[in-house]
């Protein structure tokens, strides 16, 4: 595969579904201590990759679970954010400065923090109340952090007895690293087409429903357009028909990610439409990925990692037909903004 060190992948991936016990015997703690809810408060990126889990909390548990971006809840704070609080805050670099005012906004209110990080000794890292840190690129941090959150929330409803699969579930997630290469074998010759195929369009609505969406609005914002500066519109499948079904013209690129959870019925309505009207309707199926051992359960929990895991590859693959690194930034990170 291009420019992919399967060790390497292996290992960091291995790293993050390793966490399960200590993630589950740190918010054991925090339970028995008095926690009565969560905050998932990342900036940026990464937040979205939290997002899988953290609706799973709000629509699956009764654990009141928020969901807030960092550069806001300092300057609006919130009702629910104080002694009794959780607050999660995920970060490749450790340094975003976004996610260290609000982990010193969260502290400020009694809040106790756990952080996801590549290295414990950054300020994320070191800030936190709890840190769990294993070593990741933005070539592997989706999977990574979809994994983590993921724990976070299977432990949370197993504490509370919620659910009766926690070990098994965490069983078939020890297995998945080496599952993810055998998906991003399979969809390397795709993706070396597609990249080809797209190499010299600007214009992309690209959507998705259920956990899968948050990869959807994440693959958009954080690799097409910060890493490829090419324009996306990423919209949720349920809003498709709210608005965004008018600007669909015969060659108008509709990506849609479809993932095995609820939200895949929402996708199908998007996938029944979009032909009728353009000729580039692009659909990547987690279905369409085998993955020997993955109960059906399992398979529609982990959607957004086995689409992570497959849209590397693209983005492998984009780089080089474009002539456009995923390092290259004309802003981000060069100025006081």
């Amino acid at each position: 595969m291009l420019n992919f060190d399967e060790k390497r992948y292996v290992d960091i991936q291995t790293g993050a579904v390793q966490l399960a016990g200590p993630i589950r015997e740190a918010l054991k703690a925090e339970l028995a201590n008095g926690a009565e809810n969560i905050f998932f408060m990342g900036a940026g990126g990464v937040n979205f990759l939290m997002q899988p889990a953290a609706r799973m909390l709000q629509t699956k548990s009764t654990f009141p679970t928020f969901i807030e971006m960092s550069a806001e809840i300092v300057n609006t704070g919130h009702a629910n954010l104080g002694p009794n609080s959780i607050a999660v805050f995920p970060s490749v670099s450790g340094t975003t400065k976004e996610a260290v005012a609000a982990i010193e906004f969260a502290k400020s209110k009694g809040a106790r923090v756990l952080s996801l990080t590549a290295k414990a000794d950054t300020p994320i890292g070191e800030m936190a109340d709890i840190n769990f840190a294993n070593f990741v690129a933005d070539d592997t941090s989706s999977e990574n952090f979809y994994l983590q959150s993921l724990l976070i929330a299977l432990a949370i409803m197993d504490l509370r007895g919620e659910i009766d699969d926690y070990d098994s579930v965490v069983a078939e997630l020890q297995t998945l690293p080496e599952l993810l290469v055998g998906v991003k074998s399979a969809f390397e010759d795709r993706a070396k087409s597609f990249a080809e195929e797209i190499k010299d369009e600007q214009n992309h609505i690209i959507t998705g429903a259920g956990g899968v969406w948050y990869e959807a609005w994440y693959y958009g914002m954080c690799i097409l357009e910060e890493m490829q500066w090419i324009w996306t519109r990423p919209v949720h499948a349920s809003d498709f028909f709210h608005g965004t079904l008018e600007l669909i013209e015969k060659d108008t690129s509709v990506i849609l990610l479809k993932g095995e959870d609820e939200g895949r019925s929402l996708s199908d309505r998007v996938e029944r439409f979009a032909p009728t009207v353009t000729s580039k309707l692009r659909v990547f199926d987690s279905k369409d990925f085998e993955l020997p051992g993955i109960s059906d359960r399992v398979r529609a929990l982990i959607s957004p990692v086995v689409l992570a895991a497959a849209f590397e590859r693209l983005s492998a693959h984009l780089e080089v037909v474009r002539d456009h690194p995923l390092t290259t930034r004309r802003y981000y990170k060069k100025g006081d903004f």
